[in-house]
């Protein structure tokens, strides 16, 4: 028998599979405002802002000036990353298994597409943090221990702060290391209450500093140093993404049937002072 398949059904369950999965993809650190539709890679979104409008003292009885002439500015976002899944599952494996394997392969494929996604997501915003948003160097990053890691995160905070963002809302997105450093001081227990003791859904272990704490592996480092701890909102960065095609096959010289998908997604930082960043080593 073959297996019981509707495209249009499971690409919508593989993209709620990999919404509920992402850490630095969901809505809480990112944004989908300019999502819309999708047709295939390379496509691109544009962003117009509007520059800054000019406020002048009024004088009783005397002429205003002449109205300032907006200036915008255009950024694009291009859909420029491109995964595919392709697998096979054998007619004698499926009647031998008491699971469903198709479900339990999507699933296995949606995890592997957050990895990616979740990966270029990171990297994209660690990019993009300016320096006066950034504590430690890549030549000098800062070592946090037990003490102070949660100081960090205060720092983090007073930098959003001098750059307006929004004070609701705000995230911090640290590695299991740093989460444990928090996990040892009664500040950071105490102010998540419940929450700082159980894993939440999508990475969310407490909340603290005025963030909600975020748990990653993809933290973006480089070989196990340098950590970059992105701290922000989701006004920040814009995110789109699009299970273009999900098909079902039988190979031609096999017995059993196939899968095969293609997800499409683009990342872009558009308000890159609602960022700030920590670098930071683990202790030895």
């Amino acid at each position: 028998m073959a297996l019981d398949f509707i495209p249009t059904v499971w690409a919508s369950r593989l993209l709620v599979a990999l919404e509920e999965s992402l850490v630095y993809g969901q809505a809480r650190v990112v944004n989908r405002d300019y999502e819309g539709d999708i047709r295939e890679a390379g496509n691109t979104v544009k962003i117009a802002s509007v520059g800054e409008v000019a406020v002048d003292d009024y004088v009783k009885n005397s002429d205003i000036n002449d109205p300032t002439e907006l200036t915008d500015t255009e950024l694009t976002l291009t859909i420029d990353q491109a995964k595919y899944f392709n697998f096979y599952v054998d007619r004698i494996d499926q009647a031998q298994q008491n699971v469903n394997v198709l479900d339990y392969a999507m699933r296995r494929s949606a995890w592997k597409l957050r990895e990616y996604a979740d990966a270029f997501i990171a990297s994209a915003m660690s990019a993009a943090v300016t320096g006066p948003n950034t504590i430690g160097t890549t030549g000098t990053p800062r070592v946090p221990t037990k003490t102070d890691a949660y100081e960090y995160l205060v720092d983090l905070g007073t930098l959003l702060d001098e750059s307006n963002t929004p004070v609701e809302g705000r995230f911090v997105v640290v590695p299991a290391w740093f989460h444990g450093l928090l996990l040892k001081d009664d500040r950071f227990v105490n102010s998540g209450s419940t929450r700082s003791d159980r894993r939440l859904a999508n990475g969310a272990v407490g909340e603290a500093a005025g963030f909600e704490i975020l748990k990653s592996n993809n933290v973006p480092n480089d070989a196990g140093a340098k950590f970059r701890i992105i701290a922000g909102h989701s006004i920040a960065t814009s995110y789109v993404e699009q299970i273009l095609e999900i098909d079902t096959f039988k190979p031609e010289k096999r017995f059993g049937d196939a899968v095969k998908g293609l997800h499409v997604y683009g990342a872009k930082v558009v308000n890159a002072n609602a960022l700030a960043m920590l670098i930071a080593n683990k202790a030895a």
